[in-house]
């Protein structure tokens, strides 16, 4: 959970937030199939009946020094430009993370972990 203060209070935004806003706006972009598990973990964890959205899946936040860093594991379209569409989601996740909370992103990685006919 990230804490942040301001002239008002506290506001507290929770993981889950960012993993529905990051995979809201990944899967809007043309190309993007799916997001994808990463590592033996979110395996498991996808295996299980439980809530989390698919778009969730794929999806690291980190938190260190007052900016953000984001993994981003996806699925691709066949036949689709790989840079061009990396470079979308870069700059699309950056653009609506700084939006909606404020917080900057220092560096957004794109993990293409397969292609899809």
């Amino acid at each position: 959970m990230i804490i942040l203060q301001n002239h008002v209070g506290k506001i507290a935004i929770t993981p889950e937030y960012f993993t529905e806003l990051i995979g809201k706006t990944v899967t809007s972009c043309f190309g993007v199939i799916s997001m994808n598990v990463e590592g033996f973990r979110e395996t498991l964890a996808a295996a299980m009946p439980r809530k989390r959205k698919a778009y969730a899946r794929g999806v690291s936040v980190k938190f260190a020094k007052d900016k953000l860093m984001i993994d981003l594991h996806i699925s691709l379209m066949y036949g689709v430009n790989m840079n061009a569409v990396a470079k979308a989601i870069i700059h699309k996740v950056g653009y609506t993370v700084e939006q909606s909370t404020g917080i900057s992103v220092e560096k957004v990685n794109v993990y293409v972990d397969s292609i899809r006919v």
